[in-house]
């Protein structure tokens, strides 16, 4: 998996959360981890801790298996992920980063995936 074009066009970041995340995984149980824990431990801003997420589970390697809830007077939960590179609930790998993310660009050559990125508006130098 970490030789692969998806796994190399992750940001820092993301790297490190996808460590993080597999401390946690047990084969019975989805993964519990919030963003608060994130910009904690990878450290980093809020802002890169849930772009981080949003990474790793648009280009497939994490699963959201239950949001979050936050309750001042219960107790509040984080999200609950399935690794896709690891087996859950006796079930194998679903290796989603594989089959989702890999292009074939114009030339027949394989490709890391495009990160879309926004893109901020350039204005253009006046002439002399």
């Amino acid at each position: 998996m970490v030789e692969s074009c998806a796994y190399s066009s992750l940001s820092p970041q993301a790297k490190v959360l996808i460590d993080l995340m597999q401390l946690h995984w047990r084969n019975d149980e989805p993964v519990a981890y919030g963003v608060r824990e994130a910009q904690e431990k990878i450290p980093c801003g809020r802002k890169k801790a849930m772009m981080a997420f949003d990474e790793l589970q648009s280009n497939g390697f994490i699963v959201m298996i239950d949001e979050s809830l936050f309750n001042s007077r219960t107790c509040s939960k984080a999200r609950t992920w399935q690794l896709t590179w690891l087996p859950y609930k006796g079930k194998p790998p679903t290796n989603d980063w594989e089959t989702d993310l890999v292009q074939i660009n114009a030339t027949g050559l394989l490709s890391a995936p495009v990160i879309k990125r926004q893109v901020s508006k350039v204005t253009p130098l006046n002439r002399y």
